[in-house]
């Protein structure tokens, strides 16, 4: 399973196969497997992934602000600790404890433009898209850098897979149209 799912299985997945929980300890007595986080299995040749780590263990959360934009390419600025969104009911302390920078959000829109992409080590993590991605930035402008929003901006503009009808649409909802609408005007 864990060869079939990038050098990764959990306790959970082995469980919805028939796979006894007592195996998988035997597993990594035996050497066969690590266990990098509660209930994550890898192999021992596995490249670790944090961000794909840190998504099993705050499954709540998705990635964004500057940890989205590096997910799709839109920034070669690696994130010095990734950043997701959680509910704002979620008790943050522990993933604040791990280092992870925490957001909130209100329900209504928590799942606006979430998706699946790829971390860099192939495994899918649960991120915000390029166009919420861009409103959150645009509108928590003060904790994101500026060297990071402008450049993001114009690389968006210049994108064949832009929608800027989305954009737009997200703007609103979020509360950032008008900013958006600036650059947009400025780039397009």
């Amino acid at each position: 399973m864990a060869r079939n799912a990038n050098g990764y299985v959990s306790s959970a997945q082995a469980t919805a196969e028939g796979i006894p929980r007592r195996l998988l300890a035997a597993a990594v007595a035996s050497g066969e497997l690590v266990q990098v986080d509660r209930g994550l299995y890898a192999l021992p040749d596995t490249w670790e992934d944090p961000l794909f780590i840190a998504q099993h263990r705050f499954s709540k959360g998705t990635f964004s602000d500057e940890t989205a934009l590096y997910l799709h390419g839109m920034t070669d600025r690696a994130p010095f600790s990734p950043t997701m969104t959680f509910p704002r009911s979620f008790n943050t302390k522990a993933a604040k404890g791990a280092g992870i920078t925490c957001r909130t959000c209100a329900d209504d829109v928590l799942d606006l433009g979430a998706c699946r992409v790829a971390t860099q080590y192939g495994n899918a993590v649960r991120a915000y898209d390029v166009e919420r991605t861009l409103c959150d930035i645009v509108r928590g402008q003060r904790a994101v850098d500026s060297q990071v929003v402008a450049p993001a901006m114009r690389k968006y503009a210049a994108s064949r897979e832009r929608d800027p009808v989305k954009l737009l649409g997200y703007a609103r909802r979020l509360g950032v149209e008008a900013k958006i609408r600036n650059y947009l005007e400025v780039l397009l």
